[in-house]
């Protein structure tokens, strides 16, 4: 049924409902494992795979845990090397092999198996015993599934006009996936690797083909809520990179110039390009690594200065997505940073109130004076607030982990994030995040722009009461943090 005139909503697909949304991997497994030996040859474990017609085999070893060995790694370590197809398994396995929990969501095994671009990944029971493997076709019966065929075309463009007019279809995708009702953070996440692949085909087609372009001498670090795997239609992309200390600074300007080549492609492809800056194209976004550990060392030193706050927290986000930093696992900037900073309890502190800084509310002063009072920006005067406790949170544990969902999860029970804020914030989070994707969907079907600005009269009365909640428990959870915060960080 649909509302008033006025009123926003999103008409759900039949079939929303055959789907729950508490799926596991362990539902998608169809077979049952191929398992071999540690003490096999490779001509065995090909003949295995044949017979049971699969492409790996599973290696228990009691020594490293499971190895994996693929038709592509015999491929590549076998045949290409010149080597005997009667070699142990144990000098050519891939191991050891990435696994994931039978209890892990269908669309987190998804962006493990996209993101370590792996061709199977052994699914293991409580226990640590192998009960399946999960590969790309696994997924094509579950809706973040549905993203594959497009995240190929992206990634099989061979020119820029094709690429562009693949990407130009991620809001019908995410439309889509409203529509079937699924969770929040399986649709920005499900998003959030189609933006990805667009990113790197781009990279591809208009930077890396250059004569004055080196691969292997950057490294692309999204930046934002697209690093975060949070992108809505209306968020930006932001990015970043990391050269080589070898480069110098006059082929610096060469590589800028290609990166601004990818904007001018991204904007194209209906993506909506950082307008604050924070793009690699710009220099302040793109240096070398011994220039970026210099300006952390800087920001921290002096936070209050030359935007350090500021660089800080997006750099806290940055997330590795192409180069050889992210092929050698070496750390990202960011992850350098958080050693340093977890030593300077001053700055800390300060990162702390700036974190606290942003008050989740519903109506600003600004809003009052100029009688704004049925506009409520989510990203400003919820999200942000949010998403700010959830980065400081994980940092005051040492921990890496870049999405807002993992990170309250990994740091609840910490000193300032007690078990139960931190399960309030997630499933607020869930909260406004659902409501912004279905204010913005419906943008879409009727053709205007999405936005952050949601005019409350267009709202559900559901749906405003959910938002005026959720805004209520954020500024509470900081109020908590900044009366605790005078007795627990020093």
């Amino acid at each position: 049924m649909n509302g008033p005139p006025d009123q926003l909503t999103v008409a759900h697909r039949r079939d929303a409902q055959r789907t729950p949304g508490s799926r596991t991997v362990a539902d998608l497994l169809r077979t049952a494992p191929v398992i071999g030996r540690a003490d096999m040859t490779v001509r065995q474990a090909a003949a295995l795979m044949t017979e049971r017609d699969q492409d790996y085999v599973v290696i228990p070893s009691p020594e490293h845990g499971l190895g994996l060995l693929t038709d592509a790694g015999i491929r590549a370590r076998v045949v290409a090397a010149g080597r005997s197809i009667d070699t142990p398994v144990g000098e050519v396995l891939d191991g050891p092999a990435f696994v994931v929990d039978s209890r892990t969501a269908p669309v987190d095994a998804l962006t493990e198996l996209v993101d370590r671009d792996l061709t199977v990944i052994p699914v293991c029971d409580t226990a640590g015993t192998v009960i399946g493997v999960i590969g790309a076709s696994d997924f094509v019966a579950d809706p973040a599934g549905s993203s594959m065929p497009l995240r190929e075309q992206i990634s099989r463009s061979q020119t820029v006009a094709e690429l562009q007019g693949h990407a130009r279809r991620i809001p019908q995708l995410v439309a889509d996936l409203v529509r079937r009702d699924r969770p929040a953070h399986e649709v920005t996440r499900v998003a959030s690797l189609i933006v990805d692949a667009v990113v790197l085909q781009g990279l591809r087609l208009v930077v890396d083909n250059r004569p004055d372009v080196d691969p292997a001498a950057y490294t692309w670090l999204s930046l934002g809520s697209n690093a975060r795997r949070e992108p809505v239609p209306s968020s930006d992309v932001d990015s970043a990179v990391v050269f080589d200390d070898s480069l110098e600074g006059t082929d610096l300007d060469g590589y800028r110039e290609a990166f601004a080549e990818l904007d001018e492609l991204l904007r194209g492809a209906g993506l909506t390009v950082d307008t604050n800056g924070a793009i690699a194209s710009k220099p302040l976004f793109s240096r070398t690594h011994g220039q970026w550990q210099t300006a952390s060392r800087g920001w921290i030193d002096a936070p209050l200065e030359n935007k350090g706050m500021i660089f800080m927290s997006l750099i806290l986000d940055g997330r590795p997505l192409f180069g050889s930093r992210r092929e050698s696992r070496s750390p990202a900037p960011g992850v350098e940073m958080i050693g340093a900073l977890r030593a300077d309890p001053r700055t800390m502190r300060l990162l702390l109130e700036e974190s606290l800084s942003t008050k989740a509310r519903l109506r600003s002063m600004r809003d009052v004076l100029t009688r704004r009072g049925d506009s409520f920006d989510i990203k400003t005067h919820a999200l942000t607030p949010l998403v700010n406790i959830a980065r400081w949170a994980a940092l005051s544990v040492e921990s890496t982990e870049v999405n807002t969902r993992a990170r309250l999860q990994v740091a609840a029970g910490s000193a300032l994030l007690p078990d139960e804020d931190a399960t309030t914030l997630t499933e607020v989070f869930d909260v406004l995040q659902r409501v912004r994707l279905r204010y913005q969907v419906a943008q879409f079907d009727r053709g205007e722009t999405p936005t952050d600005v949601l005019e409350m009269k267009r709202l559900s009365p559901l749906d405003r009461s959910l938002v005026a909640q959720a805004v209520r428990e954020i500024a509470g959870v900081q109020r908590r943090m900044a009366g605790m915060s005078h007795y627990q960080v020093n």
